[in-house]
């Protein structure tokens, strides 16, 4: 049952960040999609879905990427799109310190342009280390990157959390990175 869910929360992933098209799915834009028009989509590329498969995902889901509405009707993402989406956050005040984990091998280019969103919306930020190491892992050999991120917002940088206690901003300025020694 756990690779069944871990399958499902990638296509979800796909058509609910990246291509909703694949399906012809419609997504608003704030970045819902009817649960109906999802499952009707997916049925189309011979991909089984129903609402409980979806809610067990959505509930279990480790990293809580998605969220459905209360009606249970309407599904997001919670974060990660590379295609336009509002998801109608509200900018907050962070806390001191939010970390980045990313591959060594991209160390280089990050201490040189500071953090970019690359193909997303967002540059996304951990609030602990523990998370960082975990993105970090999942893209080659981690490092983890302590941002600044209270001179940052006192600097005028504006900062959103997703539903899911990611951190988001636009752009993370060199002056604002250091990156932490393994212990």
């Amino acid at each position: 049952m756990k690779n069944q869910q871990i399958k499902i929360s990638k296509f979800l992933s796909l058509v609910l960040r990246h291509k909703p098209e694949h399906i012809g799915l419609t997504l608003d834009e704030s970045g819902w999609a009817s649960v109906q028009e999802l499952i009707q989509g997916a049925s189309n590329k011979g991909f089984h879905l129903t609402p409980g498969l979806i809610a067990e995902v959505v509930a279990k889901n480790d990293k809580q990427r998605f969220s459905l509405s209360a009606d249970g009707n309407r599904i997001r993402a919670n974060q990660g799109h590379s295609i336009p989406v509002d998801l109608k956050l509200e900018p907050v005040e962070p806390p001191i310190v939010l970390f980045h984990g990313t591959a060594t091998r991209f160390l280089d280019s990050i201490l040189k342009n500071g953090l970019k969103p690359g193909s997303r919306q967002h540059v996304h930020l951990s609030p602990d280390e523990a998370t960082a190491i975990k993105v970090g892992q999942r893209h080659g050999k981690p490092v983890i990157l302590q941002i600044d991120s209270s001179s940052m917002h006192v600097d005028g940088h504006v900062f959103y959390r997703s539903e899911n206690n990611v951190w988001l901003t636009l752009h993370v300025p060199i002056k604002y990175i250091k990156v932490l020694e393994k212990k």
